[in-house]
């Protein structure tokens, strides 16, 4: 249980340091790379919460 913990917890602070970027400054590529990487741990973050086991069952679109 501690190792899932670590795991969210790192994604989380990964996942907020993406949000704290300012992208105003980068390029239009690296802008399409930020915004792919929040995309895809926001995904990760809703598939993998514990919890009321909402995500358990959720597929991801590809």
């Amino acid at each position: 249980m501690e190792q899932d913990f670590k795991q969210g917890y790192r994604m989380h602070r990964v996942l907020s340091n993406l949000n704290r970027l300012d992208v105003d400054r980068l390029d239009d590529a690296d802008r399409e790379r930020v915004e792919t990487a929040r995309e895809l741990l926001e995904e990760v973050s809703i598939l993998t919460r514990p919890g009321d086991g909402a995500g358990e069952d959720a597929h991801a679109d590809s």
